[in-house]
């Protein structure tokens, strides 16, 4: 192994965390950074893509500082961050106005016309996908019908990642896994200009980025990025990978017979395939190379639910979510201590549901406290997952199960997935796993691995979780009963789909989360 450092950059929706490695894969320093997402109207959920890029350059800073290093010792950078959603660049390579997150669900009119003429039918077929809300080719389509003079002006379609890396190294590029988000024919894994035009948007065929593998180098640390930042003129920087994809790669699990679950923002749900296997509940996209495909089950229906939990009932000043957490585990005990009928759906950003589905709590009764409501929660959020998992486990067939994310290292969520799975469920002693896959990318660019296969082998197992038989058991009453309210509700959720608040509203802060409306 090289002596010295690699770094990942990972660019959440509303954040940027830079981690610093050594080669063996420990933490040597982190930094973090957010940046305000804004709500300028319903459904619209973006961010300022130069707030973004400051966010990051002050993170890898931060990072810096902490491990006590200096940018020299770097040996290479790895990028990843959230996927779908637009960063758009005019002809100048200046931001063509504010970045179109994940989050965001304006052009849910879109899919459902899409719906109706039968297009989202023939997208599975030839791009592995029925486009999704925050897909960047529904948004792309939204702009040629909503903004047309913006729409004309594009020049280059970015996501998150490619940005960043972009303002690392003034170079234009994507992955070969990122490219896939809707721009690939799902066989070939190439650009297909059929695609979009049965999309309406054959003109952006041009304006797409270059492919390049997650391991390649795909620029250096330019100069004003060496200033903003602290890195060194000239450290390679490599292609890298949506956050999805890196986190796989950050758990080990780059083979066929292993599940990934991320229980962030969204449920996060996948598996690699050597052949592509389109089905309507799931994207299958490009793999870590031609002639693999990655199977993502996936909705904005996970940790999230328990962000908004303690924005709503934590203290000020109590330390964060993850204090917030702690200081509940007695409540916790107590309502795990006894059966519960408690039913929560986690759909306040969206759902896997054609309908416009919303959350709900059910069964909640007057001597009920906080720990039975945060319980209901956490199975409500463990249920989605399932359901994913359930479909993916249909097709595919996964020997290994490893999870990240949203608090999986919590022996009680850990434990509480693989009970209500019925499956063994491992973590990693890396906890950072998606800013560890883009450092892995690093690692495979400055030659510090000869393949990104070859590190998987750091990615040593912290904890074996087994499903308990009798916890299984309640588990699976609990899910049955999960299922029945979401059949119960499916008539009743487009009687509830209400606006979010207008734009004058107070509620437009930055503390304030969007109403996701995704409609799958």
């Amino acid at each position: 192994m090289s002596r010295g450092y690699l770094l990942g950059l990972d660019g959440g929706s509303s954040s940027t965390k830079a981690v610093i490695f050594d080669t063996q894969g420990n933490v040597v320093g982190i930094g973090r950074e957010s940046s305000r997402l804004e709500h300028p109207q319903a459904h619209w959920v973006e961010r300022d893509m130069k707030v973004a890029w400051t966010s990051a350059a002050e993170s890898i800073r931060a990072a810096l500082a902490a491990a006590g290093l200096e940018g020299g010792e770097i040996l290479a950078v790895g990028v990843t961050a959230h996927g779908d959603g637009l960063y758009p660049l005019d002809r100048k390579g200046e931001p063509l106005g504010h970045a179109i997150t994940s989050l965001d669900s304006r052009a849910a009119g879109i899919v459902e016309r899409w719906c109706q003429q039968g297009i989202r039918d023939e997208a599975l077929a030839r791009i592995g996908q029925m486009p999704f809300a925050f897909s960047p080719v529904t948004l792309l389509a939204w702009l040629r019908a909503n903004q047309p003079e913006r729409y004309a002006a594009l020049a280059h379609v970015l996501t998150c990642k490619d940005w960043l890396r972009f303002k690392l190294t003034g170079e234009i590029a994507t992955d070969f896994t990122e490219a896939s988000t809707g721009y690939t024919d799902v066989n070939t894994q190439r650009y297909s200009r059929d695609a979009l035009s049965m999309l309406g948007i054959a003109s952006v065929f041009e304006a797409l980025p270059d492919v390049r593998l997650p391991e390649e180098v795909a620029g250096q640390v330019c100069e004003s990025a060496a200033r903003a930042t602290g890195l060194k003129t000239g450290t390679p920087v490599a292609t890298g990978l949506h956050d999805v994809t890196a986190s796989a790669v950050g758990l080990g699990n780059v083979a066929s017979d292993t599940l990934t679950i991320a229980a962030g923002t969204f449920s996060i749900n996948e598996v690699f395939s050597d052949a592509p296997k389109p089905d309507p509940r799931w994207a299958t996209r490009n793999g870590l190379r031609p002639g693999q495909w990655l199977n993502m089950a996936i909705s904005p229906a996970s940790s999230s639910n328990l962000e908004w939990f303690h924005r709503q009932w934590g203290q000020p000043g109590d330390g964060g979510t993850g204090a917030f957490f702690a200081e509940m585990e007695a409540s916790l005990d107590a309502a795990f201590r006894t059966p519960s009928r408690l039913v929560y759906h986690p759909f306040l950003y969206g759902s896997p549901y054609d309908e416009p589905a919303s959350a709900g709590l059910f069964g909640l009764q007057g001597w009920h406290d906080r720990g039975h409501v945060l319980r209901a929660i956490l199975e409500g959020v463990v249920f989605n997952h399932r359901v994913h998992v359930d479909a993916l486990a249909s097709t595919f067939a996964i020997e290994r199960v490893r999870i990240t994310g949203g608090g999986s290292h919590s022996p009680r969520l850990a434990q509480l997935f693989a009970d209500s799975l019925g499956r063994s469920l491992e973590t990693s002693r890396i906890q950072e796993a998606a800013a560890w896959g883009a450092a892995i990318c690093a690692g495979v660019a400055a030659e510090v691995f000869p393949s990104i296969a070859s590190a998987t082998s750091l990615c040593e197992v912290d904890h074996r979780y087994n499903p308990d038989s009798e916890r299984q058991a309640a588990c699976q009453q609990g899910f049955e009963r999960y299922q029945r309210l979401i059949e119960g509700m499916r008539t009743l959720w487009a009687t509830l789909d209400v606006e979010a608040s207008p734009p004058d509203s107070p509620d437009t802060s930055a503390e304030s989360t969007p109403t996701m409306g995704a409609r799958r």
